[in-house]
Formats: C-alpha cells, sequence, structure tokens
C-alpha cells in the first residue's frame, strides 16, 4: 500500500509562532531524511501567475521546431534555453525521455561572481510575455527555496543561514518541461522521464498539468504523486545528500507514460544549487550520525554538475 506525501504549512514556517514554526522545520528534515520528498501548501505564489506561466510556455512549445531551434544552446551544456525532444535521458537509461524543455537562470547570472553561468536568452520577439512570466515565477520560487533551506540547516544543527549562504548566487535553474503526446514513433523502452534522481541540493515542482509523477517509496514501491497548483512538490537531491553523508536522501522518482497517449503535460522544476566552488564534501558531524565512513565524494558542486551533465547526455566529457 502507498502512502500520502507529509505535507508541511509554510504559514506555520512564517507564523512567528515558536510552536509552529519548530513543527514546520520538523516536519521538513524528517521528510527530507525519510522519503525524501514532501508537498509544500500555503507556498503565497499567486495561481494567475502560475497559470499564466503555464499559457506561455504552452505557446513557445507550439511553435515549429525551426523557431525553437533557434534557442537551443548546446555550446553552454543545454543549461539556457530550449533542449529539442529526445535529447536528455537519465543517468544509466540509453532511451531518450520523452520531453523537450527550457532553462532560465537567475537574471543577469553572467554577470555575478561566477562569470561561468551563462546568460539567460528569451524568445520575446516570438512569445512577448514569456521572460515576465518565468522570471517573476523563478524570483518568486528561489525566495521560497531560501526559506525551506534555512529550515534545512536548523535542522541540521546549523545557523540558519548555513545552506542559504551556499546557494546564494548560485547556479539555480528552472525548467519549464513539455512532454508531448505519444504516438508510434515512440522509441521502445522510452518513458516521460525514467528513473532518477536529483543532482542539486533541493527541487521545487510546481504541480503539473496532469499526472504521471511517482515517486520510490523505501521499500521499492512507487507513489502516485498528486497534486495541485497551490502545492509545490519539494524532494533532496545528490549534492545535499552528498553534504549530510545520506542523513538527507536523494530519492528515485519518474514521470509513466500516460493511459491515454494523446494527453500532453507540463511542468515546472526548479533545480536549487550551490555556488559551483561550493565543497560538497561529507561534513564529520553528519558523518557521525550515519555510517561513521564518508560514503559520498569529496566533489565541488560544479564538478559534480559537470559529471552528471555529461552522464544524461547534456554535455560532453571534454568540455571544461
Amino acid at each position: 500500500m502507498t502512502r500520502p506525501l507529509p505535507i508541511a504549512d509554510l504559514d506555520d514556517y512564517l507564523s512567528e509562532d515558536e510552536q509552529r514554526v519548530q513543527k514546520f522545520i520538523k516536519t521538513v528534515g524528517d521528510s527530507l531524511a525519510d522519503i525524501g520528498f514532501f508537498a509544500l501548501t500555503n507556498h503565497g505564489i499567486d495561481l494567475s501567475l502560475i497559470e499564466g506561466t503555464y499559457h506561455e510556455a504552452e505557446s513557445f512549445f507550439m511553435l515549429e521546431d525551426s523557431v525553437k531551434n533557434l534557442y537551443s544552446k548546446p555550446e553552454i551544456s543545454h543549461q539556457r534555453g530550449y533542449t529539442s525532444f529526445g535529447v536528455e535521458h537519465a543517468k544509466d537509461n540509453p532511451a531518450p525521455d520523452l520531453k523537450e524543455f527550457w532553462q532560465t537562470g537567475r537574471g543577469q547570472q553572467g554577470s555575478e561572481t561566477d562569470n561561468k553561468y551563462p546568460m539567460n536568452i528569451w524568445p520575446n520577439e516570438h512569445i512577448p510575455k514569456f521572460e515576465e512570466n518565468v522570471d517573476s515565477l523563478y524570483n518568486q520560487m528561489e525566495i521560497i527555496s531560501n526559506q525551506l533551506l534555512a529550515a534545512c540547516s536548523t535542522y541540521l544543527g546549523k545557523d540558519a543561514n548555513w545552506l542559504p549562504s551556499m546557494a546564494d548566487k548560485g547556479n539555480t535553474i528552472m525548467r519549464i518541461i513539455h512532454y508531448p503526446p505519444l504516438d508510434a514513433s515512440t522509441p521502445e523502452g522510452a518513458v516521460r522521464s525514467a528513473a532518477h534522481e536529483d543532482i542539486n541540493f533541493i527541487t521545487l515542482l510546481m504541480t503539473a498539468t496532469a499526472a504521471g509523477l511517482q515517486v520510490m517509496d523505501n521499500d521499492g514501491t512507487w507513489i502516485d504523486v498528486e497534486g495541485n497548483h497551490e502545492q509545490i512538490i519539494v524532494d533532496s537531491g545528490d549534492m545535499i545528500q552528498n553534504l549530510t553523508n545520506g542523513l538527507f536522501r536523494s530519492t528515485k522518482h519518474r514521470v509513466v507514460n500516460p493511459g491515454d497517449p494523446t494527453q500532453r503535460r507540463f511542468s515546472m522544476p526548479m533545480f536549487v544549487h550551490p555556488r559551483n566552488e561550493i565543497d560538497l564534501t561529507p561534513r564529520p558531524e553528519y558523518v557521525a550520525r550515519t555510517s561513521g565512513v564518508a560514503d559520498y565524494p569529496s566533489i565541488t558542486a560544479g564538478e559534480f554538475l559537470h559529471q552528471r551533465l555529461v552522464e544524461i547526455g547534456l554535455a560532453s566529457s571534454d568540455e571544461s
């Protein structure tokens, strides 16, 4: 039997009621230590902005391939702009994921502390309100991500700014994904998004326009994740698992093919990353609280990201 995801109410954290604040911190931390996922309610983002962003995204993805490909940037490992259908695959799964997507980072990111971060690009000449909607949603979700990282820091016995300071001016990316209808040309064994773990600190997933997301429970069974735009689904990724020596879990999840092959699906995850230079070596205090030995490597966030981009087909191994 599957179980619902734990639910954390952001109003509790913002309430200034110490009992409610501690309840929120415990729910967030216990969830990430157990199943690695929870649902966030009362996130405060206007539903009209969410729906408007999905509308602008759909308008973009319905453009001709020749137009969308004007915004494809393989030379920067697809870290900004458009990535076409079938390019990305899950780690250790050669079959392509059945999706196309757009990626954006912090505005004017190329002028900040690490000039290796590419600048955002926008399809404004084709979709005039795309930048306005996407950038506004990005900024609001990043504020929430810092609140969640602060709660995680407190749960881990650190100052509330411990994790947010690592993510300050970090390589955080918002991805807008389109899963088109399926047809006879779908490669054998391909699914919308094969089972994988996220690489980053935490992911904030604005609930998708259709079902399909599943999370692997501790016993290996799959949980169907249902929700609506009033929830954000949050999970912990490989980088925070590495840093905490597995105290916070990075859990497999996937997007399965729909029963109705004509159904299309859109989703918007924000992948919250630390700055490239952040050392992710497991901290001794979490080694002591887990297995007693460092189960994860000493590696920087930038090295970890590049390694994963190679593994999923977005970068070549000879890129620096």
